[in-house]
């Protein structure tokens, strides 16, 4: 496996991560997902030098963060970094970001997440996470121990890209979709290297 700098941390990350969204399942059904398949494939990863692993609240109808709890068992936990996601178009008050974030570690079997992010961002949804104050929350959790870096997934245009980019100086790290086909699509080229000229770290998803 080769490893990548991951922002400004003190940390390599697996050029490959491990996404939990569309893991086997069983008839067909989303939220039922072939567990012994499912982490077997996860542990496989690991033993092979994947050191990230992805999932999100919403991700498998709700069964995917369980699952992943579930893989990293047996001493996998302390190989990985875990990242999930908060469902931001679900969110209404900060009552429910502690909500959400407490099932979530629930599910996977954890005291804190290493990485948090604001799932799915567009340009609406990242101004009514700010009236609500979304980072103060955050910077709480962090340090109350149960967040450890805080980002966020993306899917509008540039412009909007880089406003929530510029919007906050405690952003540890981005995810958006980029791909040999769509290099100019949503955040695309000028994002991936407008956010790394900031420190930021770029996941890659799609």
């Amino acid at each position: 496996m080769k490893y990548r700098d991951f922002g400004s941390l003190d940390w390599k990350v697996s050029a490959l991560g491990f996404g939990a969204m569309r893991l086997p399942t069983i008839g067909g059904k989303p939220s039922k997902i072939d567990e012994p398949e499912a982490i077997k494939m996860i542990r496989h990863a690991i033993d092979h030098g994947v050191n990230y692993v992805d999932t999100a609240y919403v991700y498998h109808g709700g069964e995917s963060e369980g699952l992943v709890g579930k893989a990293l068992r047996g001493g996998y936990r302390e190989r990985v970094r875990v990242a999930t996601k908060m469902p931001t178009w679900l969110v209404k008050s900060q009552n429910d970001m502690s909500k959400f974030l407490k099932v979530q570690l629930g599910r996977l079997k954890l005291d804190f997440v290493d990485f948090y992010l604001l799932h799915g961002l567009t340009g609406s949804r990242w101004e009514s996470l700010q009236k609500l104050e979304v980072c103060k929350w955050a910077e709480k959790k962090i340090h109350e121990g149960k967040i450890m870096h805080f980002g966020f997934s993306f899917h509008d245009e540039f412009s909007v890209f880089k406003d929530i980019v510029d919007s906050y100086d405690g952003w540890t790290f981005c995810q958006i979709q980029y791909n040999y086909m769509d290099p100019d699509y949503q955040a695309g080229t000028r994002g991936l290297k407008y956010a790394a000229s900031k420190g930021l770290a770029v996941v890659i998803m799609e």
